[in-house]
């Protein structure tokens, strides 16, 4: 399996999910996503959401992957 994946290439507007190894560093993950899934911007992907918390400790981002322990899904925005 690729160390990252782009799972969701549409998430709202300005975001897509990928599901990635826990020690994949943001340059990673942004080169993959710019390569496979063009965001169509002029900056094109440019922020991996690290830490986001939305009303109550169960609910924040990045997300533990249902199949893998070792990975996690992340949103990426343009």
């Amino acid at each position: 399996m690729n160390r990252i994946i782009v799972t969701r290439p549409i998430v709202g507007i300005c975001y897509m999910q990928v599901c990635a190894e826990k020690d994949a560093t943001d340059t990673e993950i942004l080169e993959i996503c710019n390569r496979e899934n063009p965001s169509g911007t002029t900056a094109g992907w440019v922020r991996v959401v690290r830490e986001v918390k939305f009303e109550g400790e169960e609910n924040k981002l990045p997300v533990q992957c249902a199949d893998n322990p070792n990975r996690l899904h992340f949103l990426v925005c343009c």
